[in-house]
């Protein structure tokens, strides 16, 4: 029996209680990384285990290293430095991190890798990095923009300074910074143009690979210089999944409730943290709300927004275009199959139609997840309201967040969960 979808029955109370949110994907694949790239053996607690750390972790294996998991929250990495050409191609299946992360590093490996993703990465575009390599003297290609991606490696870049397009993804640098490391000579990224999708995960790259013994600078907005040091394996701990945090934030404004989430919202590093600000005005949340630096965040409030005093537009959001589903389309159609009329884009921009009168209906609702993470656990907020909501594909939060729906049980909601043989 797989659970085909669930049905949230909207609380009478408050939520109140404790929930300890996973730990950052983000940080976990680049530790993961970034330790398979290491001699020696470093520990990682505190580590995310879902479908995007367990693809990265895998891949690591099919290269040499080994990676043991003492806990559920604890990987130990134990390499020789060195990513060995694999038997078969790397499946990453729709992680993002994952395969642009990897893409880099591997083109100073030496010989063949074919990094891999299942439908849905197959459409997410890598074009940019592949490009970036190219200008590198790296042997890669990516006949549709997207994975799969084949790399001859000769352990070498041919240059030690690229230019690369970071307007889709800032993967893109963090991807080119970790592999830069493990060169011969100083190396140099420049962006092209100043648009790039959420830096601040450049800085949660930066701040990793100075823990593994990296040098790196930025001298300009716009250039960073890596050193060639390598990595020297260590003991790291990973904070909890700001972007996990947001449904938790959510709830807690949506319903009135007090959630602990053991972490204070100016505690993490990660740049979906700036949403706490924003969830904190519901339910008189701003007129414009600009998302390009808290991305993962923007469905969450976008939900939100649906019950705000006020309508909202969201900016600076064209990159959800090109995440796990356009999202933009996603919380849109979603929107307005709760009721028609509900949401509305407009080019890049969403504009939210709030409406407080929405609490407490029965609006029967069948959540299209288009088997995105994100749209899932957002559109689960909207069930804490209004009777009837059910998300399809709810295993869909495996991605990132195993254990949401027992969360969310376990602050006292109730969930219907529609099985099939």
């Amino acid at each position: 029996m797989t659970t085909d979808s669930v049905t949230i029955l909207p609380p009478a109370h408050a939520l109140t209680g404790k929930v300890s949110p996973p730990g950052s994907k983000s940080i976990t694949n680049r530790a993961l990384l970034l330790a398979g790239l290491a001699k020696g053996t470093s520990r990682l607690t505190g580590a995310l285990k879902s479908d995007d750390t367990r693809y990265m972790a895998e891949a690591l294996r099919q290269m040499g290293v080994t990676v043991d998991e003492p806990d559920a929250t604890t990987f130990v990495v134990t390499s020789s430095g060195e990513l060995k050409a694999p038997t078969a191609p790397l499946f990453l299946g729709n992680a993002g991190t994952a395969t642009r992360f990897l893409t880099a590093a591997l083109a100073l490996g030496q010989g063949r890798y074919v990094v891999d993703g299942d439908e849905h990465m197959r459409k997410r575009p890598i074009k940019p990095l592949v490009e970036a390599l190219k200008s590198l003297g790296v042997a890669i290609e990516s006949p549709t923009g997207c994975p799969p991606v084949t790399i001859d490696a000769t352990g070498r870049f041919e240059t030690n300074h690229v230019v690369i397009d970071a307007g889709l993804s800032s993967q893109y640098v963090s991807a080119l910074q970790m592999a830069a490391a493990c060169g011969s000579e100083p190396f140099t990224i420049e962006l092209a143009g100043a648009d790039i999708g959420a830096r601040g995960y450049i800085d949660l790259t930066m701040s990793a690979m100075r823990a593994f013994g990296a040098k790196v600078e930025q001298p300009t907005p716009a250039s960073w210089v890596i050193q060639p040091t390598g990595y020297t394996a260590t003991d790291f701990h990973i904070e909890p999944d700001a972007s996990a945090a947001t449904y938790l934030w959510g709830a807690e404004v949506l319903t009135k409730g007090r959630i602990d989430i053991g972490t204070p919202s100016d505690a993490f590093t990660q740049p979906d943290a700036k949403a706490y600000d924003v969830i904190a005005q519901f339910p008189n949340m701003p007129a414009v709300i600009d998302g390009s630096q808290m991305q993962d965040a923007i469905p969450t409030i976008a939900v939100l927004a649906a019950f705000n005093e006020t309508p909202v537009r969201f900016v600076g959001i064209e990159n959800l275009r090109v995440k796990e589903c356009d999202r933009i389309r996603a919380v849109s159609t979603g929107l307005n199959n709760i009721r028609d009329g509900l949401a509305r884009e407009e080019g890049d921009d969403l504009l939210v139609f709030s409406d407080p009168a929405l609490s407490g209906q029965s609006l029967p609702a069948d959540i299209d997840t288009f088997a995105d993470h994100r749209i899932a656990m957002s559109f689960a907020l909207a069930g804490l309201k209004i009777r009837d909501i059910t998300i399809l594909d709810p295993a869909c939060v495996g991605k990132t967040y195993p254990g949401y729906w027992d969360a969310l049980a376990s602050l006292g909601v109730d969930l219907v969960r529609n099985d099939k043989k």
